[in-house]
């Protein structure tokens, strides 16, 4: 999908650009948008309202041809509900409801002139990150492991946005093509089954986008871990064939005094529980517990891409849990890697077991700021469900920044998070009779004490948690990876750049 900015004055109308569909709004009042007012010289328009042919609700669409007055072959009239205050919700509607329609014609190129600089509480820039990643959404294809590949899409490949053209919309729109591109890579990778996507793979996706966007890739195996005591980590992958990857990718965008941000990335790339084994029903969406790893990889192309001007580094801890004859037990006990002694209560908490190694690790990058991504906890799909993304940091009941930065990302993104507690109370529930931590806690607040344990081995930087399991993927017919948080670690990164 090709994106342009078009912009339209008194000589360079509207109604004179020539396209093969041109997309304008209309509202259920029967008022039209200023572009839908331009091309309704002849009336036909406001007829079609009238008539009751389309409602003006938000996402109501009529398509007309030859209309009187316009150069463009096609006029998609798109409804977005009331006009005193087109919201968020309606003008993203709106926008989904446009690209169905444009997938169906035999144009090849659109206009959108929706009300993009007039959505309640957004500015130009959302509205056209709302665009391109409702596009990318549209075209974005999951068969790439078929032997028939689906038919090719049809109908438009090349949409104009028409908003002012100046050197703020147009690093609004590089930006969003960039983030859309990372969600794409997000999805691509979550998609892929685990007997292809496996640590070693994603290794080599690391290294790719290193040689493409000049990142700085490492990637440390087995005997380096062991050389790193990373115990903890390690326990989690000895009951699997597929070798352990530890990979770090840098990208040193800004000044070199400055302290980076670490993204650090939960990357299972597949979980049965080890010997605390899974259910087999949905078993096979386990793949998906790369999500984090994936997200970090996702937010590299994006950040790659628009040579983001700061520091920022991911760490992935990639593995896969499985059960064997070699793998670990409940009750046996690990050492991690800033010494601190783990009794696996659980195999089927993995995910944290990786993760404190790995935050261990960051460290010694000295971070402003360090925030770990994971698909770490059903619980936390019981308490908000598939719509936000859990957020931990410390100091729970005072102002803390970071989260404060992380919150404001994910409204600004419409990828949102939201702040759940950690505190000693919690810790108090991982408590061990043989270690310094169990991996599970007493039941009760399963996230948070998912978060507390992680807690432990952050004290000596400012640090975030972001439990994505209910955010990473969709179940059900429509099945798949949904590429968050790209979006908010995106939105993050640019807001920490500027």
């Amino acid at each position: 999908m090709d994106f342009s900015i078009k912009a339209f004055d008194t000589k360079n109308t509207i109604a004179t650009a020539k396209a093969g569909v041109i997309a304008v709004a209309v509202f259920e009042n029967k008022k039209l948008s200023q572009a839908a007012k331009a091309l309704d010289g002849a009336g036909e328009i406001t007829a079609a309202l009238k008539s009751g042919d389309i409602t003006g609700k938000a996402g109501a669409t009529l398509l007309l041809r030859g209309l009187k007055g316009a150069a463009a072959d096609r006029v998609l009239l798109v409804g977005l509900g009331s006009d005193d205050a087109v919201g968020e919700k309606s003008f993203a509607g709106g926008v989904t409801a446009a690209l169905k329609v444009f997938s169906t014609l035999g144009a090849s190129d659109a206009i959108i002139a929706l009300p993009m600089t007039e959505v309640k509480e957004r500015d130009v820039n959302w509205a056209i990150r709302c665009v391109v990643q409702a596009a990318h959404e549209s075209a974005f294809r999951t068969d790439g492991q078929k032997s028939k590949k689906d038919p090719a899409a049809a109908g438009v490949r090349k949409i104009a946005l028409a908003v002012p053209n100046n050197a703020a919309t147009k690093l609004a729109l590089a930006q969003a093509v960039a983030i859309a591109n990372g969600i794409d890579l997000t999805k691509e990778l979550g998609n892929t089954s685990a007997n292809v996507c496996t640590p070693t793979y994603l290794a080599n996706v690391a290294r790719k986008l290193g040689k493409d966007y000049k990142f700085e890739v490492e990637v440390l195996d087995r005997k380096q871990l062991e050389a790193l005591k990373m115990n903890s980590f390690l326990s989690v992958t000895n009951g699997s064939e597929q070798p352990p990857k530890f990979i770090i990718l840098k990208h040193m965008g800004g000044k070199a005094k400055d302290a980076p941000v670490v993204l650090v990335g939960k990357g299972i790339t597949f979980d049965t529980g080890g010997i605390s084994l899974k259910a087999g029903p949905g078993m096979d969406e386990m793949k998906y517990d790369m999500g984090g790893a994936a997200s970090v990889l996702g937010t590299f192309r994006a950040i790659g891409e628009m040579n983001l001007k700061l520091n920022v580094i991911g760490v992935i801890a990639a593995c896969e849990n499985m059960p064997s004859g070699r793998a670990t037990k409940p009750g046996d006990i690990v050492t991690s890697m800033n010494g601190l002694t783990i009794e696996i209560l659980n195999t089927d908490a993995e995910g944290r077991l990786v993760l404190c190694d790995a935050l261990a690790y960051a460290e010694r990058f000295n971070p402003a700021a360090v925030i770990d991504i994971a698909t770490l906890t059903g619980a936390c799909i019981v308490a908000l469900g598939h719509h936000k993304s859990g957020l931990f940091t410390r100091d729970d009941d005072v102002h803390n920044a970071l989260a404060d930065e992380i919150m404001a990302a994910g409204k600004a993104s419409s990828d949102t998070a939201w702040r759940l507690p950690i505190g000693e109370e919690y810790n108090e529930q991982l408590k061990s009779n043989f270690a310094d931590l169990a991996n599970i806690g007493t039941p009760g607040g399963a996230s948070c004490t998912a978060a507390a344990f992680l807690e432990n081995f952050t004290r000596k930087y400012t640090w975030a948690h972001l439990d994505i399991a209910g955010t990473a993927w969709k179940s059900g017919g429509n099945k798949g990876a949904t590429g968050r948080p790209v979006p908010l670690l995106s939105n993050f990164l640019i807001n920490r750049a500027n």
